[in-house]
């Protein structure tokens, strides 16, 4: 089971912090990835992180604003959102995929989804 949280209202050039917290034993051999999904439009993938956390993917829309990490000793996985963006407003989902030590990058790579926090950027 995965809980994300971290949302919320900030302005142009803010920051928020997501966390992704997994129940169960097993959450290192999972990687991560997190998507987003804006109102009318597909959910896509921001970034992605393997198992061990030594190999991660950012979008070219986030990279060098966003980074994902992960705490394997407190099954979290972290998105880190500087300078955000008017157009980073969505709902951000994390998700796990099981039996592959790489993030895909595609909605039908992973196997388990979080319920979704809001971000909301104004400008």
């Amino acid at each position: 089971q995965l809980q994300a949280s971290g949302g919320g209202l900030v302005q142009t050039g803010g920051s928020l912090r997501l966390s992704c917290a997994a129940s169960g034993r097993t959450f290192s051999s999972y990687a991560m990835g997190w998507f987003r999904q804006a109102p009318g439009k597909e959910r896509e993938i921001v970034a992605g992180v393997s198992t061990s956390g030594g190999s991660t993917y950012h979008a070219d829309s986030v990279k060098g604003r966003f980074t994902i990490s992960r705490d394997n000793a407190k099954n979290t996985v972290y998105l880190q959102m500087n300078s955000l963006k008017p157009e980073d407003t969505a709902v951000y989902y994390c998700a796990a995929r099981d039996i592959n030590i790489n993030y895909g990058r595609r909605p039908e790579d992973y196997d388990y989804w979080g319920q979704g926090t809001q971000v909301t950027v104004s400008s």
